[in-house]
C-alpha cells in the first residue's frame, strides 16, 4: 500500500479575464529568463476556470487580494498578491511569479494546493481567509496587517 505517494489533484481556480490576459502576457515575458516559473504559472493559467472580470468572488484569490494561509511548515501567514516590480517581502508582498505566489491564484478560503518549492520539495498550504484591495481612490495602498486572527469553526 503506497497511499502516501499518490498524487493529489489539484483544486479547481477561477480567474478574472483581465488577471488571465495580464498574467499570460507576464508569463510569456518572463519565460526566456526565467522558465520554470514561467511554466508553473502558465499551468495554473491552463486549468483555471475564466471567468468575466466583477464575476469573481470577492473569497478567490486574485491579484492584489491579501491571503492568510497555512503551510504545511509552520504558523498562518498573511501576504499580499503581485506582481513582480510590487514584490517586498519586508512588506508582505509576494510575486505572483514565486512558487507559493503561483500557488495560491485562483484558490477560495478553505481551499488547499500542493505545491512545488525552488528547491523541489513539495509543500501543502490551505487558505485560511481572502480580503480584497480597497476601490481604487479609497486608500487602496493599505498594507495587510504583520498578523490577523483567524476565526474558524472549532
Amino acid at each position: 500500500m503506497q497511499d502516501n505517494t499518490k498524487t493529489r489533484r489539484k483544486p479547481n481556480i477561477r480567474i478574472s479575464q483581465s488577471d488571465h490576459a495580464r498574467l499570460s502576457a507576464l508569463a510569456s515575458t518572463v519565460a526566456a529568463r526565467n522558465p520554470e516559473a514561467s511554466d508553473e504559472l502558465l499551468a495554473e493559467l491552463e486549468r483555471a476556470r475564466i471567468v468575466a472580470d466583477g464575476s469573481v468572488s470577492a473569497g478567490v484569490v486574485q491579484m492584489g487580494s491579501t491571503v492568510t494561509f497555512k503551510p504545511d511548515t509552520g504558523d498562518a501567514k498573511t501576504v499580499t498578491l503581485v506582481f513582480p516590480g510590487d514584490a517586498d517581502i519586508s512588506e508582505g508582498k509576494v510575486s505572483i511569479l514565486t512558487p507559493i505566489g503561483t500557488a495560491l491564484i485562483g484558490l477560495s478560503a478553505e481551499q488547499s494546493i500542493t505545491w512545488a518549492a525552488r528547491d523541489g520539495r513539495r509543500h501543502e498550504l490551505s487558505v485560511l481567509a481572502v480580503s480584497q484591495p480597497a476601490p481604487e481612490g479609497d486608500a487602496a495602498d493599505r498594507r495587510a496587517p504583520a498578523s490577523s486572527t483567524v476565526v474558524t469553526d472549532a
